[in-house]
């Protein structure tokens, strides 16, 4: 999938991560992408006016479909970059498959937690979504990770390891399954 989403198994998982999640997404440093290195900023702007409002719009629409909003990166603070085109780091939890930012790519900072009670669910989830750039497993089941990498959808695939392209990363996407376009 072209969009960032944790499937959790189980709720201890989900909560778990979230509570090693928030205050990583709650620190993310916005700012002037030109300053990168300089600033040590993490993320710049997206590309413009239009692709801004794009991006808040699904942060609306997330909290208008039910999705707890656990970082609000709606309104980041950039002093000297008033009108730049920001979007902080945004966390969801209780994503659902019938919601908007389940369902559609946002090509923004916001990632969703979706909770499911087992693997198989997950699995299911996961390559019934319409998209599938990349998936990755964190399991320290070998044989969790070896059934992952056969049965899972998806044009990028790890296991029990860091992804290629970390969600706070600027890097795009290298590959893609199904309907997603790149």
């Amino acid at each position: 999938m072209a969009l960032p989403v944790v499937v959790a198994v189980g709720d201890e998982t989900a909560d778990k991560l979230i509570a090693r999640l928030q205050p990583l997404v709650q620190a993310l440093k916005v700012g002037p992408g030109c300053m990168r290195g300089k600033e040590e900023n993490e993320m710049g702007p997206v590309v413009s006016d239009s692709h801004q409002k794009k991006v808040l719009g699904y942060i609306d629409k997330g909290v208008s479909e039910g999705a707890t909003l656990v970082v609000d990166g709606r309104k980041p603070r950039v002093p000297g970059y008033d009108e730049g085109y920001y979007v902080g780091g945004t966390l969801f939890d209780n994503v659902t498959p019938e919601m908007t930012i389940w369902r559609e790519e946002i090509f923004g900072p916001v990632l969703g937690i979706v909770r499911v009670a087992d693997y198989h669910s997950a699995l299911e989830l996961v390559n019934s979504h319409e998209f599938g750039n990349g998936s990755a497993v964190f399991t320290s089941s070998g044989h969790t990770a070896r059934e992952f990498v056969h049965d899972v959808q998806a044009g990028m695939v790890g296991s029990t390891c860091r992804c290629r392209y970390r969600w706070r990363s600027t890097a795009l996407a290298a590959g893609s399954a199904r309907s997603s376009a790149p």
